[in-house]
């Protein structure tokens, strides 16, 4: 059962143990002055060379009243205990569920005194815990060990049915209404449908499968950041690959040659887009796929995570007649996502919106989109042309990527036109130079852009775990806007990690924006050809927030965390 944390006598018995075991005073108060920044109070004893772990486990259990152990039975793991929680978990909290016994869940632990992740696993489990102390780096290896063979025991069944390639595949169903209706038992094509399925229920963006020299990878892109899933054995990729590629209608003949496709399909009745990227490696195809939710709802403009200062300066912007609205930032930031919710806000009958996207990621009533085809030469520029003879009110060009398609953009806002579109630079100071790069005259960028939003995405805190802390430890410091809040404030920072963030800390993202509206002054200095430099100096004299005050702002707010902010801010150094 768990122990009794809350007894008064605990520390005062563990202290007495401590010192009866040879540890001094001296010791056990430097020990714990450091225990916080070194991985706890045996981790310093350790570093001090004041006791060992193994002693340490022992002494701790004595003083719980737990049982101990200096090694843990690997063969005593059962499996499916496994299957109810993540490695990330067991290794942030150090616990790992070794079996159940009938109303039981035997638990092994290096750091009882953590109720937390124990009551957890109690939920977990719909059963009391019985922990078992163990020396931590044991318990390390023994979870890396144990998840690696859970890992391994995952595609023993590929093993038994002998997986031999492509012929197995060709024949497969490749019209499947909805991958769990799926009935078919070949082995690859069920191994590639739980992938998607599981991707899916997981909220990824991506599918990764990589192969290396031993082994292939899994991995999936969940709140922007890549974790590995599963690591299946090397000679199931080629037969793995050819049925993404089956699924998707491209050549499976054709390996050496990078190739796109897409797949079209319905998972516990979402109904998603596959796009499909496969490119040749030394060990073979890499392939990743982008998974794209034609259910999912689409944000409102109040949803994107806007300040309300910013929020009303955009509604200003995406309403006026004419001019050119920017959305800038790398590939996976959420612009399109922006761009989409100011269209939804501005959509009206009395309004006609054309779109021309590479691909279509949303479907919009009341708006006419058009996909770009470089086969028939339907590019974004000859798209345009042929928009312009639609009478559009508004349009949008899902990415300015060259001088041709800018020059026509810019003439159809000088035109009387709105037109959204978005544009790759690290801030919104850089878009303006950008267009000038691209052969764009001054006098026609300052005419006609009207506003800039650079925006990034960054992880929120899980509201199960996260965890409250001074200002000093939040690290707001080092975003350089520690003095904007009281020394006695506190803010709350990423958790240890919970079944609800999968471990992470983290669950779900919001955006950070900065917002340039291109004003008399901007427009002056855009004239002169100033670079990004310039115009983020100007702009924040005057003012105008950036992509790490924004930030800096859900991190008052316990959003997210100072550590999400700089990881996506990297390029701001404001």
């Amino acid at each position: 059962m768990i122990p009794d944390m809350a007894a008064s006598g605990v520390e005062v018995s563990l202290d007495n143990l401590l010192l009866r075991a040879g540890v001094t005073r001296q010791q056990l108060d430097e020990a714990r002055s450091r225990a916080a920044g070194e991985g706890g109070l045996g981790a310093s004893l350790e570093k001090l060379g004041a006791l060992s772990q193994v002693r340490w486990a022992a002494i701790l259990a004595e003083c719980l009243g737990l049982a101990c152990s200096r090694s843990i039975d690997e063969a005593s793991i059962e499996p499916p205990v496994l299957e109810a929680v993540t490695m990330q978990f067991c290794r942030k909290n150090h616990v790992l569920p070794l079996r159940i016994d009938e109303d039981r869940v035997v638990v092994a632990t290096s750091d009882p005194l953590r109720l937390g992740p124990l009551d957890d696993l109690r939920v977990i489990y719909s059963r009391e815990v019985d922990p078992v102390v163990v020396p931590a780096p044991m318990l390390a290896d023994t979870i890396n060990r144990a998840f690696d063979r859970a890992a391994s025991e995952s595609t023993d069944m590929l093993d038994i049915l002998d997986v031999g390639g492509e012929t197995e595949l060709e024949g497969g169903d490749l019209s499947v209404p909805d991958l769990l209706e799926s009935d078919d038992e070949a082995p690859i094509i069920r191994l590639v449908n739980t992938l998607i399925f599981q991707a899916a229920k997981n909220g990824a963006s991506d599918i990764h499968i990589e192969p290396y020299e031993q082994a292939s990878s899994v991995r999936f892109r969940i709140d922007g950041i890549l974790d590995e899933v599963l690591r299946p054995p090397r000679r199931v990729h080629a037969a793995v690959t050819s049925r993404i590629k089956v699924m998707a209608a491209m050549d499976i003949a054709e390996r050496r040659l990078p190739q796109d496709g897409g797949i079209r399909t319905r998972v516990a009745g979402r109904h998603l887009d596959i796009r499909i990227s496969t490119v040749p490696t030394p060990f073979g195809e890499r392939v990743v796929m982008r998974l794209l939710d034609r259910s999912a709802t689409l944000l409102g403009i109040g949803e994107l995570g806007l300040a309300s200062g910013d929020l009303e300066t955009f509604k200003r912007l995406i309403a006026q007649t004419h001019g050119i609205v920017l959305a800038t930032g790398p590939t996976g930031s959420g612009k399109t996502t922006t761009l989409y919710a100011a269209l939804s806000d501005i959509n009206s009958e009395e309004k006609n919106i054309i779109t021309i996207e590479d691909p279509i990621e949303y479907r919009l009533d009341g708006v006419g989109q058009i996909q770009v085809n470089p086969k028939i030469d339907l590019t974004f520029a000859n798209g345009l042309r042929s928009i312009l003879r639609q009478d559009p009110d508004v349009i949008m060009v899902g990415e300015i990527r060259d001088s041709e398609t800018a020059r026509i953009a810019i003439q159809a806002s000088l035109t009387g036109h709105l037109v959204f579109s978005t544009l790759h630079t690290n801030d919104a100071f850089g878009a303006a130079t950008r267009l000038l790069d691209m052969g764009i005259e001054p006098f026609l960028v300052s005419s006609s852009v009207i506003g800039i939003v650079a925006q990034r995405l960054v992880r929120k805190l899980c509201g199960q775990c996260s965890q409250l802390v001074s200002v000093a430890e939040s690290g707001m410091a080092e975003l350089g806007l520690g003095y904007m809040l009281g020394d006695n404030s506190r803010l709350r920072t990423a958790g240890p990690g919970c079944d609800a963030c999968r471990g992470t800390g983290y669950s779900g993202r919001t955006a950070i924006y900065e917002m340039l509206v291109v004003d008399d002054a901007i427009r002056a200095q855009i004239m002169k050809r100033a670079d990004a430099a310039a115009l983020r100096e100007s702009a924040i004299a005057r003012g105008v927030s950036t992509l790490r005050s924004s930030g800096a702002d859900k991190v008052r707010q316990g959003v997210t965390s100072v550590e999400e902010v700089l990881r996506a801010t990297s390029d701001d150094f404001d």
